[in-house]
């Protein structure tokens, strides 16, 4: 009975999908395109981006739906990396997961929020930001049935509204923007450009979610069979939500008015519905935030959970509540987001995340040919399609941004190097201690 009750709390495809659609819709798709006009001048250029974008997280979708299944437990990367490489490599990727990983999202997620709504609610954006993730981090530190419920709820809200906002930008505005003088000068160098490489960045963030089930492996139903649908799916959708999204944004809103904007959704809804019907769009597409900064506070705190089981020095981690919620690991990510929010600015906070995160997908990804050659005889439910070209494809694009960024972005790099570092330096002072436990019980012996 103890177990039928334990299998009832655990997720289903419908809210896992819901967490991964939540985790990649958010604050990039409706603020990156402003910083994208800045480097890239040729709209048709932009609309490529996004596909490509998409094809590549598409691609990352296919390899953790093999590595998901063949190793569902909670903890993504932490978990495939420790198995694959090295307990150490585990480890970097979990710390970054903890520091960078879901905290930083959550912070940018809190702060573009802040930016739409302040002008409706008449108050600062940061303390609009700092309540909001206060209010999701108590709703998640209580219960996982309740933090489900209300992520399916904002989840459907926020897919119904974009397509809303679609439907009425192609309805409602009497004249387009003229974009046939972008067809007749685009030229495919355009996509080797300097600016559009630094953009494939900010598509990458508002991306960045596509592997969510993977890190909620243990919550799930029947993760070998969920976890591959719940990734491809859900990437297929929000890729197609993305294209027709920033088509609307660029049709509808003259691009001197987008560009270097932070709230470009709301440069467009005063198009599409006049100046109330804008603010009212705004108001509504921080509600749609809303859905984002949930997922990723449940979702990120369960990488930290299995390192606090598995690692001494971060055991303070691990602590559940009574009904089930790592309420400390919820409550620490949601702390360093708070750090973010103080201290750092949008655009910062982006490159910043784009970086780190792609450092650790990259070896996941490139880990599917580690696996296979490693464990020849283990079970997968799933095989990756299209293998070796769809990893290929991911790792080529993957190369390419980091090479980039180093050398355009030396400050933003250095720091998730730096971040790296501190890590390294936290997993040998966690050997310390076990090697010190160990002493310790030989004597006692």
């Amino acid at each position: 009975m103890n177990q039928a009750n334990q299998k009832d709390k655990k997720l289903g495809l419908g809210t896992t999908s819901a967490f991964v659609i939540a985790n990649m819709i958010g604050a990039g798709v409706f603020t990156s395109l402003g910083f994208q006009l800045l480097g890239i001048h040729n709209v048709i250029a932009i609309l490529l981006l996004w596909i490509i974008g998409g094809i590549i997280a598409l691609c990352g979708s296919l390899v953790y739906s093999e590595l998901g299944a063949a190793m569902p437990r909670s903890g993504g990367e932490y978990h495939y990396l420790t198995q694959i490489y090295h307990p150490i490599v585990g480890f970097l990727s979990g710390w970054i997961s903890i520091t960078v990983g879901f905290a930083a999202p959550v912070a940018a997620a809190c702060m573009a929020l802040g930016k739409y709504s302040s002008m409706t609610l008449h108050c600062s954006p940061q303390i609009i930001a700092i309540t909001v993730l206060i209010i999701i981090t108590a709703i998640h530190s209580y219960s996982i049935s309740m933090g489900g419920g209300f992520q399916n709820i904002f989840t459907a809200f926020k897919v119904l509204l974009i397509i809303v906002f679609v439907v009425c930008g192609f309805l409602l505005i009497p004249h387009f923007q003229d974009l046939s003088g972008d067809f007749k000068t685009f030229s495919w160098k355009d996509l080797l450009s300097p600016g559009f490489v630094v953009s494939l960045f900010y598509v990458s963030y508002a991306f960045s979610g596509w592997n969510a089930s993977a890190y909620i492996a243990s919550e799930i139903k029947n993760p070998q069979k969920i976890i591959p649908k719940s990734l491809f799916f859900s990437t297929l959708l929000v890729t197609a939500l993305y294209f027709l999204l920033n088509l609307t944004f660029l049709l509808t809103a003259p691009v001197s008015e987008l560009k270097g904007t932070l709230d470009v959704g709301n440069v467009s809804a005063v198009h599409i519905f006049g100046v109330t019907g804008g603010n009212i769009m705004a108001m509504l597409i921080s509600i749609l935030l809303v859905s984002s900064i949930s997922s990723m506070v449940f979702v990120g705190p369960r990488v930290s959970q299995v390192m606090g089981q598995d690692m001494k020095v971060l055991k303070f981690l691990s602590g559940k509540s009574k009904k089930g919620t790592p309420y400390v690991a919820v409550i620490f990510q949601s702390l360093i987001s708070l750090i973010f929010i103080l201290t750092s600015s949008f655009e910062s906070t982006v490159l910043y995340i784009g970086f780190t995160l792609n450092l650790f997908t990259f070896l996941a990804v490139f880990g599917i040919f580690v696996h296979r050659a490693k464990f020849k005889n283990i079970e997968r439910p799933y095989l990756t399609w299209g293998y070796p070209v769809v990893p290929i494809i991911f790792l080529l694009a993957s190369t390419w941004s980091l090479a980039y960024l180093i050398i355009s972005k030396p400050f933003e790099s250095s720091m998730g190097f730096l971040t790296v570092m501190a890590g390294s330096i936290i997993y040998f002072i966690n050997l310390y201690l076990e090697k010190l436990n160990i002493l310790k019980t030989k004597n006692a012996l």
